[in-house]
């Protein structure tokens, strides 16, 4: 996890570098078809069939995933990266709302306000963060960024829900990676065709390449985590993303957060890590993970 933490901050590095030239569903679109493109090559030899028997649950990941990739990648290119690092971790915290809320609506939370109380209090914790995160992307009118950044945590927690599914579905982390990258190609050349698409332009188009391999590696980690690892372990693990982000901000684009933006950043992480503590005791499991 540790490892497709650090792949996912440098492929942001590389799409901030693209957006310059390509716009989302082009970064999108190309980075669905390498991934394809190295996913094919690879589960041919290593002798692993791309057949699936729960083909709906492969495109419900492809829905939430391809639109948590396409709110994130816009995200990259409007906001500092670290920011839009952070906001897409917010996904633990996400996750968090939705079992607390979903199990007060089902009635099915009978645990005491002593255990529930301490969850909810980290959720609210986890949303003051993202308005000091935001408040500086508001400032600088960086406002549909700033949402879109959000917005991409929110369907990401519902995409790590159906990667956790279709691993105790018995389904391998390359098939997984596969339908999502060949729903992103699909949806990024769709796309393409709606909103135009810009000229090939060298060196700028290299680093496309990059991009795709990044992100299908860093698929790769992240589903094997989950498959393989501890839940609560491998969901914390993931926020080094933010301090790599963050090294890349500074270092490689000189971005000049305030200080009240890193606080933010910080109680984001902080209720991320309680948030996943404190979720398995204090709510039971929804339907939708035991049947997911």
């Amino acid at each position: 996890m540790v490892l497709g933490a650090f792949l996912f901050a440098t492929m942001g590095v590389c799409i901030k570098f693209a957006s310059a030239h390509f716009n989302t569903f082009e970064i999108v679109g190309y980075r669905g078809a390498i991934g394809v493109a190295f996913l094919w090559f690879t589960t041919r030899a290593r002798r692993v069939s791309l057949r699936t028997q729960v083909p709906m649950m492969h495109a419900w990941r492809s829905v939430v995933g391809v639109t948590a990739l396409v709110t994130w990648f816009y995200a990259i290119s409007q906001v500092p990266l670290a920011t839009a690092m952070t906001l897409n971790y917010m996904s633990s915290v996400w996750i968090a709302a939705f079992l607390l809320g979903g199990s007060l609506l089902l009635q099915r939370a009978q645990a005491p306000l002593s255990q529930q109380g301490p969850l909810f209090l980290t959720v609210l914790v986890g949303f003051a963060g993202v308005a000091l995160v935001l408040r500086p992307s508001f400032a600088q009118d960086q406002v549909l960024g700033g949402l879109s950044g959000l917005m991409s945590g929110l369907v990401s927690a519902l995409a790590y829900l159906q990667v956790a599914a279709l691993s105790r579905a018995g389904e391998p982390e390359s098939r997984t990676v596969f339908y999502f990258s060949a729903g992103a190609a699909l949806t990024g050349f769709v796309g393409m065709l709606v909103v135009g698409a810009n000229a090939w332009s060298w060196p700028h188009a290299l680093w496309l390449l990059p991009i795709g391999l990044l992100a299908v590696l860093g698929q790769l980690c992240m589903t094997r985590a989950y498959a393989s690892g501890a839940t609560l372990v491998v969901a914390n693990l993931q926020y080094f993303g933010i301090a790599f982000a963050g090294l890349y901000s500074v270092a490689v684009f000189g971005d000049q957060l305030p200080l009240i933006g890193w606080v933010g950043m910080g109680l984001i992480v902080a209720s991320g890590i309680t948030a996943t503590f404190l979720r398995e005791r204090a709510v039971p499991k929804m339907p939708a993970e035991e049947h997911a």
